[in-house]
């Protein structure tokens, strides 16, 4: 797709208005209601039809399904991202009032941060072709070590502050209590972080290291520059909204990581696929129909298989309380 500087600029700056009027009329420090997520959910998933919808109409089909198919991939990728916030949040005890900002902030950080990892990746590709063998087995071992993580008792998991983020802390200093919204403070004369800052920080740079498979993913759907940060950026704005509204429902689903690895699978040897077609090899090529089918099933059969398991759980443990409720009487 043959994208000018003039929709490059329109399109940020459109982008740059939604996030300003989310953030003017959520500035408030305040509890976010099951209703105020769900209708910013709503609002964000709609926004994000609306433009595929508008490249089906102003650009050409292919555009449209690589559009939904990225968007689709990134929204799914982005939940597995809600595990390590909600850790996050606990790990620094974020005031339920305040939460909603220090996802915001954090998510701008990281969607800035995807953006240079974008315009690197489409140098990388334009290039050198043959780094898609490498996109596809990173993509590969990915969803392999999604499995396998999957399958570990992480009960007792906990966030670690990022090397980065600790250097950081240490560099300028960190003040004892968070202090409203105010992310700097004077100590002694000194300025340094408050608590707030530094969970700004950690959401968005952690958010890095999801980018290091959900960009080569993304890849793997489409090589468009245009199409891969606008998707990233619908999925990863709507994030926000995201958390408040499935927080409790992130537990029910069990398989999440089983339906991601897979759909990373997928795409990795999709990738492989097209590295050897553009080596010359007569091999199948995966369409993006295809894919967007492929990635929709996977999600939709993890969804129901993850809150069938999650019943059946729940009905045994309702089972095993009155057992050990005699035992100890």
């Amino acid at each position: 797709m043959d994208v000018s500087l003039t929709l490059w600029v329109l399109t940020i700056l459109g982008l740059g208005i939604l996030i300003g009027a989310d953030f003017f009329i959520g500035r408030k420090p305040h509890d976010v209601s099951m209703k105020e997520a769900g209708i910013w959910t709503v609002v964000w998933i709609v926004l994000a039809a609306l433009f595929g919808l508008g490249l089906l109409f102003f650009g050409h089909g292919q555009a449209s399904q690589e559009f939904f198919a990225g968007f689709i991939t990134e929204k799914s990728l982005s939940v597995d991202n809600l595990f390590v916030f909600v850790l996050i949040m606990a790990k620094f005890a974020v005031p339920t009032q305040l939460q909603q900002r220090v996802l915001l902030v954090g998510v701008l950080i990281a969607l800035v941060l995807r953006a240079i990892f974008i315009a690197a990746g489409a140098a990388i590709i334009t290039n050198f072709s043959w780094v898609f063998y490498i996109f596809g087995a990173f993509l590969i071992y990915t969803a392999w070590k999604l499995i396998q993580e999957a399958r570990k008792d992480e009960e007792d998991e906990e966030f670690e502050e990022n090397r980065l983020l600790k250097s950081i802390e240490k560099k300028f200093g960190v003040a004892d209590r968070y202090h409203g919204t105010k992310l700097f403070i004077r100590n002694n004369g000194k300025r340094i972080l408050t608590p707030l800052m530094v969970v700004m920080l950690a959401i968005g740079t952690t958010d890095v290291l999801f980018a290091l498979d959900s960009i080569p993913a993304i890849f793997g759907l489409t090589q468009d520059p245009y199409i891969v940060f606008t998707a990233n950026a619908f999925a990863l704005m709507g994030l926000r909204q995201l958390y408040f509204l499935i927080g409790g429902l992130l537990e029910k689903l069990v398989h999440l990581s089983y339906g991601l690895s897979v759909i990373l699978g997928f795409i990795g040897i999709k990738l492989v696929l097209h590295a050897l077609h553009e080596s010359g090899l007569h091999v199948p090529q995966i369409s993006i129909p295809v894919s967007l089918g492929v990635i929709c099933g996977v999600l939709v059969i993890t969804t129901i298989t993850s809150l069938i398991a999650s019943k059946k759980q729940a009905a045994a443990e309702a089972a095993a309380e009155p057992e050990s409720i005699d035992a100890s009487s």
